[in-house]
């Protein structure tokens, strides 16, 4: 009797530290998808200063056109 509440004890240890586990993942998932559509839109406005940049200097006859 004793060894079966000691297990028991110990399988409620375990469930209690992979339902920790789970709620960090699901944040670190959650947070890391926030830092995937930032990146995305960042990526987006570079493509734009790029294609500015280059009217700029096309206009200024700074490159060939």
């Amino acid at each position: 009797m004793e060894t079966d509440n000691l297990i028991l004890e110990l399988l409620r240890a375990i469930r209690a530290t992979l339902d920790q586990h789970t709620d960090e993942l699901r944040e670190i998932r959650g947070r890391l998808g926030n830092l995937e559509h930032q990146y995305a839109g960042l990526s987006t406005r570079f493509d734009r200063m790029d294609e500015r940049l280059a009217r700029v200097e096309r206009r200024l006859d700074l490159i060939e056109a």
